[in-house]
Order: C-alpha cells, then sequence, then structure tokens
C-alpha cells in the first residue's frame, strides 16, 4: 500500500486538520484488533447500534466512554481466583479495548447487555443551527428598515 503525503492539506487548508488527521489515521498500517468481534447496523436514517461479543463479562467488568469524537468499549477481568483445568477453552476471557470513531454530531443514548451481547445505541443529532433553512422570498431586512 502507498502512503500519501498529506502535508499540502496542513498548509493550504485552514480549519480541515482534523479531517486531515483522520485520514492520516486511516491510511496507517495499524492492526486492529480482533478481539471481540463486532457488528455495526444501521436501524434508521440518523440511528445506529454497534452489538459486541462479550461473552463471559460482567457489567462491572465493561467500561463504555466517550473522549472527544472516539468511543472507547474496555473489558478487564479480575485476576484469576482459583485454577481451572480445562480440556478445551474456546471461550477468551481476555481483557481488551476497542475503540470507534464518531461522526460529527453522534452522541451515545445508552448500552444493555443481554445473553452475552453488548448493545450500544447511537443516534445522530443535528443541532437547529446545522439545519437546513427555507428563506422566504420578498422578506428582506433592507426593505424593512426604510
Amino acid at each position: 500500500m502507498r502512503n500519501i503525503d498529506l502535508s499540502p492539506l496542513y498548509r493550504s487548508f485552514i480549519g480541515f486538520d482534523h479531517l486531515a488527521s483522520l485520514i492520516d489515521a486511516a491510511s496507517r498500517n495499524e492492526k486492529q484488533p480482533s478481539y471481540p468481534p463486532y457488528n455495526i447496523e444501521l436501524l434508521g436514517e440518523d440511528k445506529y447500534r454497534i452489538t459486541m461479543a462479550v461473552a463471559g463479562f460482567e457489567e462491572s467488568e465493561l467500561e463504555i466512554q466517550v473522549v472527544e469524537n472516539t468511543l472507547h468499549v474496555t473489558g478487564n477481568k479480575p485476576g484469576k481466583e482459583e485454577e481451572r483445568n480445562f480440556l478445551h477453552k474456546g471461550i477468551s476471557e481476555r481483557n481488551f479495548e476497542r475503540k470507534f470513531q464518531l461522526g460529527d454530531h453522534v452522541k451515545v443514548l445508552g448500552a444493555d447487555l443481554k445473553n452475552g451481547l453488548l448493545h450500544i445505541e447511537l443516534e445522530r443529532v443535528i443541532p437547529e443551527a446545522k439545519k437546513p433553512r427555507k428563506i422566504e422570498i420578498g422578506n428582506s431586512l433592507l426593505e424593512n428598515k426604510a
């Protein structure tokens, strides 16, 4: 894969450094962890759900945080209390940290743990100032002042 030099973007676009940083971070060859497996669903026009398979974890062992535009999901198992002798161990109970980049105005509504699946509900809430608004023709401010 080729590396792309994004330094011209930093020099010529004012205020787009965040976008250039995101592109730069996405283009790096950093290995993303594959554990735990997850799904991302589109539930509606602006509603999303992340579902993570966290078998063996309790609510108290999971932590969900939003830092800036990054969703951090962490699972920490406490130290082993008793030594168990497995004949086959197919359920991984290792600690993990998974990060998701959130788009602008995406808010985490809540989370639920059910049947070993962690469901995180998200919604894009566009502020009124960012929504399109209709401008009526014939209501000029200049005419009203005269």
